[in-house]
């Protein structure tokens, strides 16, 4: 690996069992790329801490103000992999400024919008850009590490959008009870332009690698049967957490009898597990990520059961979120490693691929999550949900694991 004349030049196919000892430190572009998935997460998870305000404001049911999360993640699931595969021939640098100056847009779209029909649109197309930064940023900071660290720099990368649970969603909510809820909007629509600086600075340029990227070559990851299974538990271990996570306002209002007031500390508390368990996951992931994803699928599993069978009792349902952002989102960046490896030599689309099937988890889970929330199960209802889709992340990561012994000179990216 070598970014030697500020250009970035690809490593050479390495295995499996690849024993390069990772690197101490990781470039600083890779937490420059993290500050871009800062402002991504914040904004994607930032209308559950508004949704009172929202729907209140449009005259619209909780429920219905929740699309808005949902529209997003659907816009992430088209986006990603459309978005790689019309900027493959464009220098990664350019298309992560693009993706920044869309975003920033369909900031301010929102924030002056007053039909509900056209804050949805916004929330599609920031979710369009949303897509093609997050699968480029993977994929930069991916080849910058080197295969020995992979896992830590996605972890870092990924950790940005993990620090907006803890900082940026909780200061949004109460940004949104003391201004309203559009002004974090306005403040990430001027934090979006800020970061196009950055980008334009650190990244450093394409090496001659890209020259001969084409989308047949891409597409040739399809073939991968792995590449499909880690992609499934990339969807149902998200799906379970976030449809939860979607509707945690009304369960702790309602069920667990919380102050509104105090719903955005326990958001703190979830961005704070979710954040340790990000940054634990990755190191984890370089040395046993068969295992990673097994432990987490199981234990995310038990907790949003326990949520469930607990949410009445204040400070054990506290204590279980914070547990929940820890184990159930914890081997995102160990996900995202192996499908980069599974996709061979086409690392953009098997990047852009997981933040489909991420976002695809959470479209699905919140969609079904905001049925159970009208039903008689109340707001118990998205933490049941949750519990069932979880669960299901336990089949593919076994089938991943089990394919381990037969695969175990698969070249990886």
């Amino acid at each position: 690996m070598s970014t030697r004349g500020g250009v970035l030049r690809a490593p050479d196919v390495v295995r499996v069992e690849n024993r390069e000892r990772p690197p101490t430190r990781l470039p600083f572009v890779v937490h420059v790329l993290a500050l871009g998935t800062f402002l991504m997460g914040t904004t994607e998870f930032v209308v559950a801490g508004l949704l009172p305000e929202i729907s209140g404001d449009l005259r619209v049911s909780v429920a219905q103000a929740g699309l808005l999360i949902t529209v997003f993640a659907v816009g992430m699931i088209v986006g990603a992999p459309l978005m790689a595969m019309l900027t493959l021939r464009l220098p990664r640098r350019l298309t992560l400024m693009l993706a920044l100056g869309v975003f920033a847009v369909g900031h301010v779209i929102v924030a002056i919008g007053s039909g509900f029909a056209l804050l949805l649109g916004a929330r599609f197309l920031t979710a369009l850009a949303t897509g093609a930064f997050w699968a480029v940023a993977n994929v930069v900071a991916a080849r910058i590490a080197g295969p020995a660290a992979s896992s830590r720099a996605l972890g870092v990368v990924g950790s940005g959008a993990m620090l907006a649970n803890v900082v940026g969603v909780p200061l949004g909510a109460f940004a949104g009870q003391l201004v309203g809820w559009r002004g974090p909007f306005w403040a990430l629509a001027v934090l979006a332009a800020a970061s196009i600086a950055l980008i334009a600075r650190h990244v450093p340029h394409d090496g001659p690698d890209r020259r001969a990227v084409s989308i047949r070559s891409e597409l040739t990851a399809l073939r991968s049967g792995r590449l499909w299974l880690t992609l499934a538990a990339c969807a149902t271990t998200t799906g379970g957490v976030l449809s939860t996570y979607s509707y945690i306002s009304p369960l702790l209002t309602d069920r667990t009898g919380l102050p509104s007031n105090l719903v955005p500390l326990v958001l703190v508390g979830f961005g704070v597990g979710a954040l340790a368990g990000f940054l634990v996951g990755g190191r984890l992931g370089d040395v046993r990520p068969y295992a990673t994803t097994i432990m987490a699928a199981a234990a995310t599993t038990v907790l949003l059961l326990a949520i469930c069978l607990l949410s009445g009792f204040t400070v054990p349902t506290i204590v279980l979120v914070a547990l929940l952002g820890f184990f159930g989102l914890g081997a995102n960046p160990v996900l995202i490693s192996l499908a980069v490896r599974f996709a061979g030599r086409a690392p953009t689309l098997g990047s852009a691929l997981t933040v489909s099937a991420f976002n695809l988890g959470t479209a699905a889970g919140s969609w079904c999550a905001g049925l159970a929330l009208d039903s008689g199960l109340g707001a118990t209802g998205p933490a049941v949900v949750g519990t069932s889709i979880a669960a299901l992340t336990l089949i593919p990561t076994t089938a991943v694991a089990l394919t381990r012994r037969r695969h175990s000179t698969t070249p990886a990216v």
